[in-house]
């Protein structure tokens, strides 16, 4: 591995701007440290063990593989699987998302565009409206599409014959999908869940050679504490990391990384401001609750899809929040975290 490189006017970046959303957000990660073969996937080894046995088995026998669903927080890796997914069965991929397939012309385009043997990959397939997903049935049960020519009485159905292809849906609110599209997943339902610091590790180490950095094990064990058990936060906050060291003209240390996180407002459990802010919230505004999802939301100036799918499961996890049939509440462990 290469040092880190030096630093020229060319090269300086700001390493502050856009650093919490950074955390915040649910971009993809760059191709180039995305894994292309299965060997270098880490973790989630039940999910990816029983999806190649699923696809050994269907190129034995010259099949399509059944389609398959992958739920989860977000940054967890369910795109990364798809793209190993088309890669494995050696053929093309097509993306989309839930919420882009508004219309039943929508969908018969991408389908009646696809080449024979595709994978196709519909990321928060928990957005498709229920007119979409009943036009879906057909085309994942007998590989046809019914398309309505016309309106009223002279209106007739064409049934489309679509070439055969493998269905990938991600999403991370798997109990909104109603279950007739559930069920038709028959390759497997498969959760992926937050990730173990040990694998962590393993993968900022692969990332850091990758972008050509050299990064001790002290670096390695910091970044992944801070990155919220979740592969995508991890990668995104050594390149942050990167960056400040580059633009302080600073070996990538320990020292470094804490310095940069510090700058980010990122602490040592990995939580920024914007969490300390929902268990300041939670715990001034309505005396450590119970609160409702809608009025903690309404608190915090943010949607309650928000609160639910980025605040709260890593909180969650970290045991300082519980969520109840009467609201939220902020735990004992929450009440330490603050110094209460």
């Amino acid at each position: 591995m290469s040092s880190t490189p030096d630093v020229t006017p060319e090269n300086l970046r700001s390493s502050s701007d856009g650093a919490v959303a950074m955390i915040r957000g649910d971009h993809q990660l760059d191709a180039t440290l995305r894994p292309s073969v299965w060997d270098d996937y880490v973790g989630q080894s039940h999910v990816k063990n029983n999806v190649q046995v699923l696809l050994s088995a269907a190129k034995k026998r010259g099949d399509m593989p059944e389609h398959i669903l992958f739920y989860g927080p977000p940054g967890v890796g369910k795109t990364t699987l798809a793209h190993l997914v088309a890669a494995a069965m050696e053929a093309p991929l097509k993306s989309t998302s839930g919420v882009a397939i508004e219309r039943a012309g929508d969908l018969a385009a991408i389908l009646t565009n696809l080449e024979p043997g595709s994978i196709l990959f519909i990321d928060e397939i928990h957005q498709l409206s229920h007119k979409i997903e009943e036009l879906l049935y057909p085309a994942l049960e007998s590989g046809s599409l019914d398309i309505v020519l016309g309106k009223g009485p002279s209106a007739r159905t064409v049934e489309l014959a679509l070439p055969p292809f493998m269905l990938v849906g991600a999403t991370t609110r798997v109990a909104q999908l109603s279950s007739p599209l559930r069920s038709r997943f028959g390759g497997g339902v498969y959760q992926l869940d937050f990730y173990s610091d040990e694998d962590l590790r393993a993968i900022i180490a692969r990332s850091a050679g990758v972008l050509g950095l050299s990064a001790p094990a002290s670096v390695v064990e910091k970044i992944a504490s801070r990155s919220r058990a979740t592969p995508r936060v991890a990668n995104a906050l050594l390149k942050r990391v990167r960056d400040y060291a580059e633009v302080h003209e600073r070996e990538l240390t320990a020292e470094a990384c804490d310095l940069a996180c510090e700058l980010f407002g990122i602490d040592p459990l990995g939580l920024t401001k914007d969490d300390r802010r929902y268990l300041e919230t939670l715990l001034k505004g309505f005396k450590g609750g119970p609160a409702g999802i809608r009025a903690l939301a309404s608190a915090l100036h943010e949607d309650p899809d928000t609160v639910e799918n980025v605040y709260e499961p890593y909180l969650l996890r970290l045991g300082f929040i519980e969520r109840s049939a009467q609201g939220r509440r902020l735990t004992q462990s929450g009440r330490e975290y603050l110094h209460i």
